[in-house]
């Protein structure tokens, strides 16, 4: 599995994405039951509110050999600070219709 980590702009200052490695290299949470090895292709921000930049960001991961693109937790659970993007399920669909059966989404990492 080759994934394409995208996080929130606005908690980018505040988190350096450590547990979303960790759990990344432990197969744990979102990585439960995977099998394969891990790769982590890249990680960037959504671009900023509303996320229109999550598409071609997650097309350009894609183009480098991303097979998976994840939307971590800060977009969609609000970690670390509790408040979920209100934008995560647009960005998730619009992601999903522009890369369709090309990858698989996965919308948390912790």
């Amino acid at each position: 599995m080759k994934v394409g980590l995208i996080r929130c702009m606005q908690t980018e200052d505040m988190c350096p994405g450590t547990a979303d490695f960790k759990v990344i290299k432990e197969k744990k949470l979102a990585f439960q039951g995977v099998e394969e090895d891990i790769e982590i292709i890249g990680m960037i921000s959504c671009g900023g509110c509303p996320g229109k930049k999550a598409v071609l960001r997650a097309e350009q991961m894609v183009k480098r050999g991303a097979d998976t693109i994840v939307l971590t937790s800060c977009i969609t659970r609000g970690n670390p600070i509790g408040v979920p993007c209100p934008h995560a399920e647009i960005m998730k669909n619009a992601i999903q219709r522009k890369l369709g059966n090309r990858i698989a989404l996965i919308d948390y990492t912790h």
